[in-house]
C-alpha cells in the first residue's frame, strides 16, 4: 500500500517502508546530535554563527585549556570544529595579530595576560595608540608562575624576601654593570609580579634595575648566556631552568598572592558582537577543558599533550612537577605535594572576577601605565564580560554552587601584609612605599 504525504502544493509518493526508514534515520540523527552536543549547542536557536575562530596561545602551561579543548574535541563537541589554536612568538605578536583580526590573517582571541586586553582597549600598547575594543570572557588559571634568579646569586639565600638581593645588585651596579630583570610584556602579569616582589624588598624596579622584555620560551636560553639576572615567567620555563642547572626559583607567585588570577581568555569585542552563540560555544568548550585539566589524574596525559612538538616542544618532565605541586626550587629546597600547583577550575577559577582585574589596573596605575585618575570601575565594566561566562556556565549545566554569587572576591591579602580592597583602590595605592611617583 502506498501512502501520499502532501508537502506544500506537491504530492510525494512514500511507501510505508520508506516512511519508517526515514523516521528511524531522523531519530538516530537527533540522538547522535544530543550525544555530540549534550549542552544543546547544536540547537537551531543557539547554533554558532560560525564553525571556527582563530585563537592565539603562547607556550605556557596556562594555555592548557585552549590546547586541551582542541586536542580532546571539546570545540567540535560544541559546534565549533574549525577553531584553530595558533602558536604566537611573543605577547607583542599576540597583540599585533589581535589588532589584525581573524579575517585579516590575524586572530580573533587568545590565551592572554590579564592586563593586556585593558592596555589594548585603551590604546596604551597599540600602534599610534589606536584603541582596540577587547573583552575578557573567562579566566584560564590561578597561580604557578615563577620568579627565577641566576645561579650567581644562590649564596644570597634569596627566596620570598627579595631584600637579600639589594646588596648584590648594588655591588654589580657600582662595578658599572647593568642589572637586568626580565618579564614578558610591559604592564602584563609577569611584569607586575616581579615588580611587586622587588618593591616589597626595597628594590625599586624603575631605579635599581633595568627591566627588559623577553618572550617566555626564550627566557632559559637568555639566562644561560648571561643576558639577565632574574626573570618572571610562567611554567614550564622556571622548571626547565632548574632542570638545566642554570638558575633557581626564588619564589612562586602563589607565595606572593595565594590563589591569584593569571591568564585570561580574551576576545575582540567585534567578534563577540557578530558571533554571540559561537562565543558561548567556545566558552563551554574551554570550561569543559578546564575541568579536565583540573583533575589530578589527568596531569600526566596533560603534560604529554603540552610537550608535543606542535604545542610546547619540551620534555613532559619539564611540565609535570609543578602541575602536581612538586617544586624543586633549584637551590636545595624541594617541596612536594604543595597547594602551589596550577588551578584551572575548582574554587571559581574560570570565572573572571571583576575585583581581580581592578587590582591589575591599580598596579598599572602604580607603575605609570594608567593615569592616577583612571576610573577603574568604569574601565573594568567596559572590558569584563562575566555575564557571558554566567550564560555559558548555565547552559553547560554548571552547578549553581560553582557559579560565584558576586563579581567581587572581596579584599585580597599579599605576602607582605598589604591588603587590596577593590572598593577602595586608592587606599591600597597610598599604602605602597615604592611606586612610579616615589
Amino acid at each position: 500500500m502506498t501512502k501520499r504525504i502532501e508537502t506544500g502544493s506537491s504530492l510525494k509518493a512514500l511507501t510505508r517502508r520508506d516512511f519508517l526508514v526515514s523516521s528511524a534515520t531522523t531519530a538516530a540523527m537527533f540522538v547522535a546530535a544530543r550525544k555530540l552536543f549534550p549542552s544543546g549547542a547544536y540547537a537551531a536557536t543557539s547554533a554558532p554563527e560560525v564553525t571556527g575562530a582563530k585563537l592565539g596561545f603562547i607556550a605556557l602551561t596556562d594555555a592548557a585549556p585552549l590546547v586541551v579543548a582542541k586536542e580532546k574535541g571539546f570545540f567540535e563537541k560544541h559546534g565549533m570544529p574549525d577553531v584553530e589554536v595558533l602558536k604566537q612568538a611573543s605577547w607583542g605578536a599576540t597583540r599585533d595579530n589581535l589588532v589584525l583580526g581573524g579575517e585579516a590573517n590575524g586572530i580573533d582571541g587568545a590565551h592572554i595576560l590579564t592586563p593586556m586586553p585593558y592596555l589594548m582597549h585603551t590604546g596604551k600598547v597599540t600602534q599610534n595608540n589606536q584603541p582596540l575594543p577587547m573583552a575578557i570572557v573567562a579566566r584560564l588559571n590561578y597561580d604557578c608562575q615563577g620568579i627565577s634568579v641566576a645561579q650567581e646569586y644562590a649564596e644570597t639565600g634569596v627566596t620570598l624576601d627579595s631584600s637579600k638581593l639589594r646588596e648584590a645588585f648594588a655591588k654589580k651596579k657600582a662595578e658599572g654593570k647593568d642589572v637586568k630583570v626580565a618579564m614578558t610584556f610591559p604592564g602584563g602579569t609577569h611584569d607586575l609580579w616581579i615588580r611587586y616582589w622587588l618593591a616589597a624588598g626595597g628594590i625599586d624596579p624603575d631605579k635599581d634595575v633595568s627591566t627588559i622584555v623577553v618572550p617566555p620560551p626564550q627566557m632559559v636560553a637568555n639566562m644561560k648566556v648571561g643576558n639577565m639576572d632574574a626573570f618572571c615567567v610562567g611554567e614550564p620555563w622556571n622548571e626547565q631552568l632548574v632542570h638545566q642547572g642554570i638558575g633557581f626559583t626564588a619564589a612562586t607567585t602563589g607565595e606572593l598572592w595565594k590563589g591569584h588570577p593569571e591568564k585570561t581568555f580574551g576576545l575582540r569585542a567585534d567578534f563577540i558582537e557578530k558571533n554571540p552563540n559561537a562565543v558561548k560555544a567556545m566558552l563551554m568548550a574551554v570550561m569543559e577543558a578546564q575541568q579536565w585539566c583540573d583533575a589530578m589524574e589527568n596531569k600526566e596525559e596533560m603534560s604529554a599533550i603540552l610537550g608535543k612538538r606542535q604545542w610546547f616542544n619540551v620534555p613532559p618532565a619539564d611540565i609535570i612537577g609543578r602541575l602536581k605541586g612538586d617544586i624543586n626550587y633549584g637551590n636545595g629546597r624541594v617541596a612536594t605535594g604543595t597547594d602551589l600547583y596550577m588551578k584551572f577550575w575548582k574554587g571559581g577559577v574560570s570565572y573572571p572576577f571583576r575585583s581581580h582585574e581592578s587590582w591589575f589596573l591599580a598596579e598599572n596605575i602604580r607603575w605609570g601605565k594608567f593615569a592616577p585618575d583612571t576610573d577603574i570601575k568604569a574601565l573594568v565594566g567596559q572590558v569584563n564580560r562575566e555575564d557571558l561566562w554566567r550564560e555559558a556556565a548555565k547552559e553547560l549545566g554548571v552547578a549553581e554552587a560553582d557559579i560565584p554569587a558576586s563579581a567581587s572576591r572581596g579584599p585580597e591579602t599579599f605576602f607582605d601584609g598589604k591588603v587590596f580592597d577593590p572598593e577602595n583602590p586608592s587606599a591600597y595605592l597610598e599604602s605602597l612605599s615604592i611606586k612610579v611617583a616615589s
